[in-house]
């Protein structure tokens, strides 16, 4: 008999035991503090071989390739107007913009109608990648060794997946549209 109470108070003392370092761990995991850090939602697309990036922000829609209207007189960049439910929108390559090569046309081509502080306009693009939220810090500025025209649209560079991407400016962009002021 003495045997079995050894034995219960034995197994009492190992759950004290047991139960304090418990108790020691979950006061640990409550003194982390999660500290929360800006992010910013990016939609990831590809025109040629590059990945860039838009602010989601800037983006009211991404459709599909449709059918688009050629307007004779227009710059080479602008493609020509689509219907988006009623309303007419221009449509641009961005490729003939940035200097790049479109792949050649396939199935996940895509439009991004997009929306600048005075140009409202569809963004033609290869194919959209990703939409993702980016820590505002792991955005860094856009280095010089970036071409021309590239290197006065980007607003920063980050990495997704191993893979460089050119975060652009939309209203920089646009402003490659718009006629000088005089």
């Amino acid at each position: 008999m003495d045997l079995e109470r050894t034995e219960s108070a034995t197994d009492v003392s190992d759950r004290d035991k047991l139960d304090m370092l418990l108790d020691r761990r979950r006061e640990a995991g409550a003194r982390i503090v999660e500290i929360e850090t800006a992010k910013v939602k990016l939609v990831i697309f590809v025109v040629g071989e590059t990945l860039l990036a838009f602010p989601a922000r800037v983006l009211v829609e991404i459709l599909p390739l449709t059918t688009i209207h050629f307007v004779p007189g227009c710059p080479p960049a602008l493609e020509g107007i689509i219907n988006v439910r009623g309303d007419i929108a221009s449509v641009v390559r961005l490729g003939d913009l940035l200097g790049m090569t479109h792949a050649p046309s396939a199935r996940r081509s895509a439009i991004l109608l997009a929306r600048g502080t005075q140009v409202r306009s569809g963004l033609r693009v290869d194919r959209v990648v990703d939409v993702m939220d980016v820590t505002e810090a792991s955005i860094q500025a856009p280095p010089d060794s970036l071409p021309e025209p590239l290197r006065g649209l980007a607003a920063g560079v980050f990495e997704h997946q191993g893979q460089v991407v050119i975060l652009l400016d939309l209203d920089r962009v646009f402003q490659t549209l718009l006629p000088e002021q005089r």
